[in-house]
């Protein structure tokens, strides 16, 4: 099984309006370099991976890991020379979401800015949808 690559914290976003767009989920400059540069040292994995997994206090997770090959039921979105494949459970979860990467002081983190999501937990690691 592969590991995760990072940790992905999550946002609501009911103030901001996103864009719809063709893919299921786009990336900011910010997450194409990232995941360049993670994968830069992998150069037997072909993309990142991902998907929600039932956990946290609100519900769902997201999981971010690399990967080797394509799922059968994968959604693959390529953006820049990066490829992310969203598994077949994050699908409608993912959809119009936004992925960037934030570097702070005190942390760094791949953040989903969702427009489906209800609600999130205080500490911003798991959500409702």
């Amino acid at each position: 099984m592969a590991s995760s690559v990072v940790r992905a914290t999550v946002r609501a976003v009911s103030k901001r309006k996103i864009q719809a767009t063709r893919a299921a989920l786009t990336l900011t400059p910010s997450a194409v370099h990232k995941i360049k540069q993670l994968l830069k040292d992998k150069p037997e994995h072909v993309g990142v991976k991902v998907g929600v997994r039932t956990r946290g206090c609100n519900g769902l997770s997201y999981t971010l890991e690399y990967t080797k090959t394509k799922g059968d039921s994968d959604e693959e979105v390529v953006q820049d020379g990066v490829r992310v494949f969203i598994e077949k459970k994050a699908q409608l979860t993912l959809l119009g979401t936004e992925m960037d990467y934030v570097e702070d002081k005190l942390s760094s983190e791949f953040v989903f800015n969702n427009p489906n999501i209800k609600g999130t937990c205080g500490c911003g690691e798991s959500f409702n949808i």
